[in-house]
Formats: structure tokens, sequence, C-alpha cells
């Protein structure tokens, strides 16, 4: 039976923990965030279901119908936002240099191989290596803290200075560092992981600036073993009618790195292993509608499902206000 966890604010302010399976949800009692129960866990030695099983559950709860109603936050948060970090990996799925590819080609000569794609081809090679070793490393980015989360259901702002504001459907892992500095691994989220292509496409060394925008997770921590095949569907809807859609596929069947790899290569820095932190990290994808032209607007919603999720992910895209910032010498 597959276990997804949910966070839910009352409309009294009262936060809370909601477990779903097939058979339905309810709420977990003695808890009021899915980090608490992780600590639990880990200092229980024992996993995620095995501690809602010790909490308990109390009443049943319509997850969709708490979606709608705007009760559903982020499935997982840090009450210090700089405590929680966000980062990704990219060209790490079986077809994902071709966007890639189209949008540096362009500034360099069309006879040579670009970047994007030599790193894309090492990991088909290296990617998924034997259990226990270290393959071959993947491009990696700093995406920002907690504070850059966005709930399901509310707006995704990209800057005043962005160039675009492009959606990125993937699979984000969600972990907790233990006492000890041991990365646990919580679940898999349906994430948007909000970019600026634009920027990006200027030259690829830019990435690191396209990268630093908000994200969104959806509303479900799906627990347990990562399904290897994920299939699911991305839309933007513009005045009520759908402008694009397409297909997506994730899950370690679709990737040229196995989750293992990445996981190894972001947890071998003694920074990301301090005790407390939360790390949500984004495994990339191979479907945007950037690469199929299209230039998001202000207003736009974005629209991500995916099966074993039972609830989708939308967020409109808004654009902040200038912020001028002026820097004081001392």
């Amino acid at each position: 039976m597959t276990l997804r966890l949910l966070q839910h604010v009352g409309v009294d302010g009262a936060r809370s923990v909601i477990a779903a399976t097939e058979t339905g949800a309810a709420f977990v009692i003695g808890v009021d965030s899915v980090r608490a129960l992780a600590e639990r866990a880990i200092a229980a030695g024992s996993d995620l279901a095995a501690a809602v099983a010790a909490c308990g559950t109390g009443a049943s709860v319509d997850i969709a119908a708490e979606l709608a109603a705007g009760r559903l936050t982020s499935p997982i948060d840090h009450g210090d936002p700089a405590h929680l970090i966000m980062t990704g990996t990219g060209l790490t799925h079986l077809g994902s240099a071709e966007g890639r590819d189209k949008m540096h080609r362009a500034a360099a000569d069309a006879a040579t191989q670009t970047d994007s794609m030599r790193m894309f081809l090492e990991g088909v090679e290296g990617g998924k290596p034997a259990e226990g070793a270290r393959g071959q490393q993947p491009e990696w980015f700093y995406k920002g803290d907690g504070s850059g989360l966005v709930a399901p259901g509310a707006a995704l702002t990209m800057p005043d200075f962005a160039q675009d504001g492009g959606e990125e459907p993937e699979l984000a892992g969600i972990y907790l560092i233990g006492p000890d500095g041991t990365p646990f691994r919580l679940g898999l989220c349906l994430a948007n992981e909000f970019s600026d292509h634009v920027t990006e496409r200027h030259n690829y060394l830019w990435l690191a600036h396209s990268k630093l925008r908000q994200a969104s997770l959806g509303p479900e921590l799906l627990v347990g073993t990562p399904p290897a095949h994920i299939e699911g569907m991305s839309r933007i809807h513009r005045d009520g009618e759908v402008l694009w859609e397409k297909p997506f596929l994730s899950g370690e069947a679709n990737m040229s790195h196995s989750i293992a790899n990445l996981e190894a290569h972001h947890f071998k820095y003694d920074l990301f292993r301090r005790p407390g932190d939360v790390h949500v990290h984004f495994f990339g994808t191979a479907t945007l509608s950037f690469s199929d032209g299209v230039a998001t607007r202000e207003g736009d919603m974005f629209e991500i499902e995916a099966a074993p999720f039972t609830l989708p992910l939308r967020n409109t895209l808004t654009k902040a206000a200038p912020q001028p910032v002026a820097v004081k010498a001392l």
C-alpha cells in the first residue's frame, strides 16, 4: 500500500500531518509537521510508515477538498527557512539533452558538440554505477533556501529582472539530515523547478543565475521505494484554456543517472550533511514548454500531474515589482 504524507494548516492556523493511502486519508495524531514525524522515526530506528502507525490516526479527511480550499502547504518545510536547502541536477533524463542542446547550440559552432551534450553522454555512460559505487557526477546547481519554496496553489513569482518564467515538471527528493550527519530520504514529491530559460539560453554559464528562482512542490510526499517509471502531464493554461500540454517521463527507468548516484554526489560534501537540515533536491526533466517555443506571461497557470500522486500541482505565474538595492559602505 502506497503511503503519502501531506501537511495541513487549519482555519485556526493549527498545523497537522495527513497520512493518505489507497483506502483513504486521516490526520496523524500528535505531530504538526512531516519533519517532526521523520525525527521520531530516526530516533526510534524505524521508518515513516512505522512512525505513523506508532502515532495512530484520527479523523478522516478529503485531501482534494482541502487542496481546493487552500489548506494544504508544501509537504516539507523547516522552522528556519535558511536550514532548508534547494538544489538540483540537470541533464539526468534520457532525451533531456535535446532541449538543452537547442538552447546552447545557438551560441556554439554547429559542427561542435556542446558541453551539454558531452555531459549528457557521460551520464548515459557512467551515471548508473554498481551499488555502493560513485559514478559520473551530474550537472549540479544551487536553487535557494526555504524562503523560495512556494505552496501548492500559490503563485510562482519571477523577479522584476527576469527574462522568462518557465515551468520544469519533475520529481524532487526530500531529505532530512540525522543527528549523526546521515542523510535520510523521506520520499519524493511532484515538483515545478521554475527557471529562467531565456537567461540560460544567452550563455550556459548563466545557468546559476537562471536557477535562483522560486520552486513549488506538489502537496503529497510519496514514501518508500521510488517508482522506476512515472508518467505525467505538464500543461499551461491561459485565459481559461489549455495553451500547451505535453507528457513527461521520470523515474530511474527514464533517467541517465540513478537516484543513488545523484544522492552520492550531492551528499559527498560535508556542508550538505549538517544535522537537522532539510534538503529538497530536484532530479531534472526532459520536457519544457520553452523548448517548443512557448513564451509564458503573467497570469498563466502551470499544472503538473502524475500517478501515483493523486493531486495535481498548480501555480499561477506573477512578476515581482522592482526592488532597487543599494549597497552601502561602512
